[in-house]
């Protein structure tokens, strides 16, 4: 019989869970567990918060055999929602060749951001007081969401939420819709370029984190992130590298978002950080960004916020459990002398030199320093 670790109420030899075990015939097992991993690689590695449900991994104990998750009680499975099913099991359909598609000029993932969610975005109506968090794939997103999360329920008192942001490109028209009539404040988020994030949001001027990182270090996160991902196409490193610099993955090329966003340097709307100050300060990152939004929080609070969203205690606490060194990878500056050449890192620094040096932006992401 398989040897179980324990994340739940149970360990093994514990009477009630060798009653249970026991109770399940190896198929089950197997099913459950298979279904259940699904679900957290979707929550996880995809961060489908557009889809209202969370997975409390209390709930859960792990497989050390199978290095998966399992339901306490089999009761459990039924909050298993059909949509992020829906989508691993599509995804297993399409062709690697298939998974990208290009609307209006750009490279998206087809199965989570077909055509019919960007064009519905068009329309979608933005408040005031939403809390807009906009990054560029892999600078940061994720680790950001839960900081947010943790100021808005700090400030306001009101328990954290268990949801992520939702990308609002991962949005169908239904749950747009939905999205419309939550309370106030929405966390929202997305990797769009300004220019198509849907016009009410700066008629109604709402605020936006605009999170950056260096582009060496965002191409090595990006393209692990490619390889762990089902609804991405694998890609191997040399050719990645050359699509990465001429623009053609996912939301397009990261230097004309950074040229887009440089434009909005100045927006009192806009505050951008990076994740390289924020690795080094983040309890004043925490300070910036809840003064921006206007959360005001204690000196108290913001250091409980800094101790649990540091990146290491975002890859091991209890939320993410066993997952979360895989959904925060490394977090670290530097890593991309691990996979550059010497003529890579050179190409990468002319291409730098050539589109972002003289601009704000690009003295704000300090080069030099991280990617020299």
């Amino acid at each position: 019989m398989a040897t179980f670790g324990t994340i739940g109420e149970f360990v093994e030899g514990d009477e009630d869970w060798t009653e249970y075990e026991e109770s399940l015939t190896l198929e089950l097992r197997l099913d459950m567990e298979l279904r259940l991993v699904m679900e957290l690689r979707l929550d996880m590695e995809l961060r489908l918060g557009c889809v209202d449900y969370s997975l409390n991994l209390e709930q859960c104990f792990f497989s050390s055999t199978l290095s998966l998750f399992v339901p306490l009680r089999p009761s459990i499975m039924t909050q298993v929602p059909a949509p992020h099913l829906a989508i691993l099991e599509r995804s297993k359909n399409v062709k690697d060749e298939d998974k990208m598609y290009r609307f209006e000029g750009r490279l998206y993932p087809s199965i989570v951001s077909p055509a019919e969610n960007l064009e519905a975005l068009r329309t979608m109506e933005a408040r005031a007081d939403d809390v807009m968090l906009v990054a560029y794939p892999k600078c940061g997103f994720n680790w950001m969401v839960a900081v947010l999360r943790k100021i808005i329920a700090a400030s306001s008192g009101v328990k954290e939420s268990s949801e992520m942001a939702p990308l609002i490109e991962f949005c169908t028209p239904e749950r747009q819709k939905a999205i419309a009539e939550q309370p106030s404040p929405r966390l929202l988020g997305t990797h769009l370029y300004p220019e198509i994030i849907p016009a009410s949001f700066k008629d109604m001027k709402t605020k936006m984190l605009v999170v950056w990182r260096n582009p060496k270090d965002t191409l090595v996160s990006y393209f692990h992130f490619m390889n762990k991902n089902p609804v991405l196409p694998s890609v191997e490193w040399d050719q990645f590298f050359s699509d990465f610099m001429s623009g053609e993955v996912g939301w397009g090329s990261y230097f004309d978002h950074a040229l887009a966003w440089n434009k909005l340097m100045d927006d009192p709307n806009v505050k951008t950080v990076t994740f390289e100050e924020l690795k080094q300060d983040l309890s004043e990152g925490i300070r910036q960004i809840s003064q921006f939004f206007g959360f005001p929080l204690t000196e108290e609070q913001v250091q409980t916020i800094y101790s649990e969203t540091t990146f290491s205690a975002m890859s091991t606490n209890s939320v993410h459990g066993k997952m979360g060194s895989v959904f925060f990878r490394k977090g670290e500056v530097g890593d991309w002398r691990n996979h550059f050449s010497e003529a890579q890192s050179q190409q990468m620094d002319e291409e730098f030199n050539k589109r972002l040096a003289g601009t704000k932006l690009g003295a704000l992401l300090q080069y030099d320093t991280y990617c020299k």
